[in-house]
């Protein structure tokens, strides 16, 4: 990596190589190819003779510069990926194209699940992304979420419990709780995830015994609320800007399903 200034990340080297765009000393590189120093490395893309197909989906921008981007992302909709109908393919058409030298088509910069709503930070320039991907690494991006969580918690926890063999460490505190015929206690929650694992929030939450509504895949037999989707929201992002040095601190309202279960509201 920091070889070529077009590829901020190691996935996109990956992609460069599998599609044959490296060549070192004049032989198309792999990801066997062995570096001693001194190689002759070169990059070169083919420029595209059919325009892509645009996915038209309007998103709700919640902040943008010429560097960066923060959207809502709605449930049912993937980030990224392989699929036509993600975030990734539709921000093109609903944000502003950056005047930079080093501009590219944005991307997402992490990813939320397929069912969880709220911010999702994007990347308009290749150094952006490249500072912002080192931001996520370095835990100077500080998120809060939302969630409805079941049963009677205690106030405030931190759990500390590993995932997937990791470190992992996430703090809550109950903002508001409500009495449920079907439920016992339901809990308006906000957490804090200090690391960044694969379903943190989600995972912790029932370790605990508490999951959160509508999750299908961390439940408890017979707390199951389907079709509603688990209750989490990624309500805040809070960082300092990358290059203007500013305090951004962005937030999206929560989804109206909460409001039917409480009448309080995030603060």
């Amino acid at each position: 990596m920091g070889v070529f200034e077009t590829i901020p990340t190691k996935s996109a080297l990956k992609k460069a190589l599998k599609k044959k765009y490296i060549t070192v000393n004049g032989a198309i590189a792999t990801t066997a190819t062995l570096i001693k120093g001194g190689e002759e490395i070169k990059l070169s893309i083919p420029k595209e003779t059919k325009p892509k197909k645009q996915f038209h989906f309007p998103l709700n921008v919640l902040f943008e510069d010429e560097y960066l981007a923060a959207i809502h992302k709605p449930a049912g909709i993937e980030v990224s990926g392989n699929k036509f109908k993600t975030i990734a393919n539709a921000l093109p058409q609903n944000l502003q194209t950056s005047s930079l030298s080093d501009a590219v088509t944005p991307q997402p910069v992490h990813r939320l699940d397929y069912a969880t709503t709220g911010i999702v930070l994007v990347g308009k320039t290749n150094s952006s992304i490249r500072a912002l991907n080192r931001m996520f690494e370095d835990k100077l991006i500080f998120k809060t979420y939302y969630a409805v969580a079941i049963g009677n918690m205690e106030p405030s926890e931190t759990i500390n419990s590993d995932i997937d063999g990791k470190p992992s460490q996430s703090n809550y505190q109950v903002k508001e709780s409500v009495t449920s015929e079907r439920f016992g206690t339901l809990n308006l929650v906000e957490l804090h995830p200090k690391t960044g694992r694969r379903h943190q929030l989600r995972k912790h939450l029932h370790s605990l015994g508490h999951p959160i509504l509508g999750d299908k895949d961390y439940s408890l037999e017979g707390l199951i609320l389907r079709g509603k989707g688990p209750y989490l929201h990624a309500y805040s992002l809070e960082f300092e800007h990358p290059f203007t040095n500013e305090i951004i601190r962005i937030t999206d309202e929560l989804p109206e399903k909460f409001g039917k279960i409480f009448n309080g509201k995030a603060k």
